[in-house]
């Protein structure tokens, strides 16, 4: 019987692409405006910083998800002042994603009937921890919430087995007792099944498994809308 539901946030919860589309508008217009640097020129940067930041890091690093680090070793590189630029920048985007950013369809709906049903809930997160608990705050989830993991706090990122079995303990149940909900069939579904809890991979935009990517079909189950999730986990035996 499941007694707890863990559920990812990014593109889960809510639609990140849609959020981090508009907060790159923001910080290239923010760019232009003061460093009369192209939109293009700033997203190669960008990108570039990104993966030097991972390659730098690892990538069981919460810190190369980290906005602030990209934008000012970008600024430091185009050798323009860090301050009071690096601040704007930041909540350029992160301003504006959390401004636009809507609970997925059902998910709130979802919530308060596993909640009715004495299911606690709780998130397996990559990301830093601050902007996770805002995410959840400003989505109208965080009432819901028990307790949380993100890869800060576990020191890897998903699928590693650490990061998981934090995940269970914090429950407080058996590993076959937790539902993992995620959008990435790797690092949600498979990181849970592997870890003996059960996934479901929430696949909104109708993507494909990647080839050579092997999970029992009795250990998950795939939906498409949230008000499939509730009827998955009574399935479950």
């Amino acid at each position: 019987m499941i007694k707890e539901v863990i559920f990812d946030i990014d593109s889960t919860l809510y639609d990140y692409e849609i959020g981090h589309a508009e907060g790159m508008k923001c910080m290239e217009a923010y760019i232009q405006e003061h460093f009369q640097i192209a939109p293009q020129e700033f997203r190669d940067a960008y990108r570039h910083h990104q993966k030097a930041l991972t390659n730098q890091l690892g990538e069981d690093n919460a810190a190369i998800h980290s906005r602030s680090i990209r934008i000012q070793n970008m600024l430091e590189a185009w050798k323009q002042p860090l301050f009071p630029h690096l601040n704007h920048l930041y909540h350029a985007y992160w301003d504006t994603l959390l401004e636009v950013s809507k609970p997925e369809p059902g998910v709130l709906t979802c919530m308060k009937s596993l909640k009715e049903m004495g299911i606690s809930m709780g998130i397996g997160t990559d990301m830093t921890a601050m902007m996770q608990y805002k995410k959840l705050e400003v989505l109208g989830i965080s009432p819901y919430i028990t307790h949380i993991v993100t890869s800060q706090e576990a020191g890897v990122e998903k699928p590693h087995p650490d990061f998981m079995l934090l995940c269970i303990r914090k429950s407080g149940f058996l590993p076959e007792e937790c539902l993992f909900v995620g959008d990435h069939i790797r690092k949600d579904v498979w990181g849970a099944v592997t870890s003996g809890m059960y996934g479901i991979w929430y696949n909104a935009k109708g993507k494909t498994i990647p080839e050579g990517l092997e999970i029992p079909d009795n250990r998950y189950q795939e939906i498409r809308h949230f008000d499939e999730l509730i009827p998955c986990l009574k399935s479950i035996k």
